[in-house]
């Protein structure tokens, strides 16, 4: 059971803080309500104590495990992703992957989003995916390992940025300037 002032993770909506624990009749029944209140967006949501496991509420990972998110992450080459598909499947796919509970799930969409978009030009709904993906995960590895949220998501979003293509007018005129001397 949690305690008032402790800080939990609800699946697709992130950190939040337990505000209160209250006592509400329900159908009937009473029962123990967190009443938790996002911090990326000033939600608040009330969640019964008995059912807070069963939708995913959850601690915060521990360092360790946010330390080895953050270096998968930082590996862009270590595993496939599914470019070869059509948009509206991976998004499908991501979509249900953002509902796990599992940080290292929902770091893992965003690394794939991240790699494909290096190459090409992520849908509507896949760029809405990364964002909330790169909140989720930034969110809580900010908090976990106290490092800035807008430092790490800008240094996760240089690290995949895509290449530079070349400017052959530049080159060619690069070429005839050291020809001519």
């Amino acid at each position: 059971m949690y305690k008032v002032d402790d800080l939990v993770v609800y699946p697709a909506q992130g950190v939040g803080k337990i505000n209160r624990i209250d006592k509400k009749s329900i159908g009937g029944v009473n029962c123990d309500i967190y009443i938790v209140g996002i911090q990326s967006n000033n939600i608040t949501l009330m969640v019964p104590v008995q059912n807070a496991g069963s939708v995913g509420l959850r601690q915060l990972v521990d360092k360790n495990k946010a330390a080895d998110i953050l270096e998968s992450l930082k590996n862009t080459t270590a595993r496939n992703v599914y470019v070869g598909q059509n948009w509206n499947r991976r998004f499908r796919k991501y979509s249900d992957k953002m509902k796990s509970p599992d940080l290292s799930v929902v770091a893992e969409v965003l690394r794939e989003l991240l790699v494909i978009g290096r190459d090409k030009e992520l849908s509507y709904g896949e760029r809405r995916l990364q964002e909330q993906a790169m909140s989720l995960v930034v969110g809580e590895i900010s908090e976990v390992l106290g490092v800035s949220p807008d430092d790490l998501r800008n240094s996760l979003l240089e690290m995949y940025a895509p290449t530079p293509i070349p400017d052959d007018s530049k080159a060619d005129s690069q070429k005839k300037t050291s020809a001519g001397n």
